[in-house]
This record gives C-alpha cells, structure tokens and sequence, in this order.
C-alpha cells in the first residue's frame, strides 16, 4: 500500500536532487516560493496539476513520485 507519506519523501527528494533553487522553481511553474517550502518539508501536497507541472520542469516520472512505477 502506498502512503502519503511515500509520496511526499519522494517529492521532496525530487525536488532537493534536482539542484534548483526554490524560487527558480516556483518561477518556472508558476506558483509561490513557499508552496515549494511546503512540498519540501512535507507540510502539503501539489494539486494534480501542480504536480504534473512539477514532473515536467523536473524532467521525472510521475509513476516514480507517486510510487507506482513498476519494474519490467
């Protein structure tokens, strides 16, 4: 079973590994400097569209974020 929790580390982590700043990143997608903060110490999750936004400026998988990705 995934968690929220599961999904919120991965973001996170997401976020930290991709080496942009917060803002730099908040700019991109166009939402506020402290909804990154949020995401990063797990206070809140993106809406959907947030996070698809999310997946493309940091070039990921949603599959891999929300935990589903399977291996082949």
């Amino acid at each position: 079973m995934i968690t929220l929790l599961q999904i919120q580390e991965k973001l996170s982590a997401e976020i930290r590994n991709s080496g942009m700043s917060q803002t730099a990143l908040a700019q991109k997608i166009g939402v506020k400097q402290s909804q990154i903060s949020c995401y990063l110490h797990g206070k809140k999750l993106p809406a959907l569209d947030t996070l698809a936004n999310l997946c493309v400026a940091l070039d990921i998988d949603p599959a891999d974020v929300l935990c589903t990705k399977r291996e082949k």
